[in-house]
């Protein structure tokens, strides 16, 4: 036996290859010492061609590319349902943003730690976290530890708020460009190294915490350090509107008048755009992160995907914070991918099971321009796998895979995850952290922070079951 060669055998390969090739009783071959994937086909011919490989047997179960997950907000973990059925502006300044300014390190780590295994064990290989709350130092580099620690492969997109003060966000969330900047240059230049497979990249907040020099300074520093830049736009009305207000002009337009947009932009929510916006985007070469689930539950509306994918735009999927989706679940993100355009266009073809799969791996992959690396299961990529397990009353009987994953999943399929080549979940349970310390870490450090900022007796509203007019 060939210890440094593991082969996922019989399982349904669902390889998200330039082919979109489905292999029954289909085979994954992938080196554990360099993490690569080094060979997708039949079993029998992969058996063959690797005979000292070690073998997982996958009969009944689907292997497919780990879920990418193109933006989150991982200290949310902390804050899960506080926030219920306000708006945007409301969500953020009753409840967020108080909870954010009294962010310690420790509650950066273990709310991470408890998103990233979560991530981890609903499929989830890639993660990109958008942390743009900084009340004191050190924050960013405990979330970066913390990926490194469970073994996911994670951006840090590390986000800053250089303005807002006079629509709410609170004054010690507001930072100086020079001090975001600086902190933000050395977790890239200790981060970003060949073959790292936690990274650092840059986040300005969204267009009412932001200004032009804040904009015009992130696209120059992205170009000299060549990492994703990821912003919020035209994620509600009220963003449009403030944007407007501010500068004169909608927040797309803003944002490509200062020189961000560009093909390392990943442009988040996109609920508002027009159709002038979506010519900007796609105009410059822009990825976008669709997160239906957030979008539903803060009341912000159903993003134009459809129109954007016409016009050539690549849109990866997302959980967004759990504070506004409630969990980290891709698979949760992924149907309702699949189901709210049907309804909003009425329309049962304009959004497929396999296309939202599409976004959930390959497109976003691409979105952030790693599409040479993850996102399918090919030769040469990293061996980023799952192994989802598709014999559950919920699933069965299975007439057609990816529909089963995508309309029936429960969110509890994930069987084993590979990134790079290691197994960093097993019968669904994480192996690199011990979950139960987990959970008990992060539900003492989520009632000591409600505490501190005054937002636990959000958790203790009296019943409500108002219908408005």
């Amino acid at each position: 036996m060939d210890p440094g060669v593991t082969l996922l055998a019989g399982g349904t390969v669902v390889t998200m290859d330039p082919a979109r090739r489905v292999i029954d009783d289909g085979a994954v071959a992938f080196s554990s010492t360099s993490g690569g994937l080094l060979a997708v086909g039949d079993t029998d011919r992969l058996r063959a061609a690797f005979p000292a490989a070690q073998v997982v047997d996958t009969t009944g179960q689907m292997v497919l590319p780990g879920l990418v997950n193109t933006h989150t907000h991982l200290f949310q973990t902390l804050l899960k349902g506080l926030g219920d059925d306000r708006v945007l502006a409301d969500w953020f300044t009753a409840m967020t943003g108080p909870s954010a300014v009294e962010l310690t390190e420790e509650d950066c780590h273990v709310a991470a730690l408890h998103g990233c295994a979560e991530a981890l064990t609903t499929g989830t290989t890639t993660i990109v976290d958008f942390m743009y709350v900084h009340p004191r130092p050190g924050l960013g580099e405990a979330v970066a530890t913390a990926m490194r620690e469970t073994g996911i492969r994670g951006i840090l997109a590390r986000g800053y708020v250089t303005a807002g003060a006079d629509v709410g966000v609170p004054e010690p969330l507001v930072e100086s460009l020079d001090a975001a900047l600086d902190d933000a240059q050395g977790l890239v230049q200790r981060w970003n190294r060949p073959g790292s497979r936690v990274r650092v990249g840059l986040a300005p907040c969204m267009s009412w915490s932001v200004d032009g020099p804040t904009l015009r300074e992130t696209r120059a520093l992205a170009d000299a350090t060549d990492v994703l830049v990821t912003m919020h736009l035209a994620e509600s009305p009220f963003d449009v509107a403030e944007s407007l207000r501010r500068f004169g002009m909608r927040d797309v337009a803003f944002a490509a008048a200062t020189g961000l947009l560009g093909p390392d932009l990943l442009a988040v929510h996109c609920v508002q755009c027009d159709d002038d916006d979506i010519d900007l985007l796609a105009a410059h070469g822009a990825g976008v992160s669709h997160n239906p689930c957030s979008n539903l539950y803060l009341g912000s509306g159903i993003a134009p995907v459809p129109r954007m994918q016409r016009r050539g735009l690549t849109v990866g999927l997302a959980s967004d914070g759990p504070a506004s989706s409630s969990n980290h679940s891709m698979l949760q993100a992924i149907k309702f991918a699949a189901l709210i355009h049907k309804g909003a266009h009425r329309d049962a073809e304009i959004m497929t099971a396999e296309k939202a799969l599409e976004m959930a791996t390959i497109d976003g992959a691409t979105a952030l321009g790693m599409a040479d690396e993850i996102g399918s299961l090919e030769p040469g990529k990293r061996a980023d796998i799952v192994v989802a397990d598709l014999s559950s009353l919920c699933l069965t009987p299975v007439h057609q895979p990816v529909s089963a994953l995508v309309y029936s999943a429960r969110g509890d399929e994930v069987d084993r995850v590979y990134v790079d080549g290691r197994l960093v979940v097993q019968g669904g349970v994480p192996t690199r952290i011990s979950p139960s310390d987990v959970r008990r870490r992060s539900a003492a450090a989520a009632l000591a922070l409600t505490e501190r900022a005054g937002t636990a007796t959000l958790a203790r509203r009296p019943w409500r079951s108002v219908v408005t007019t």
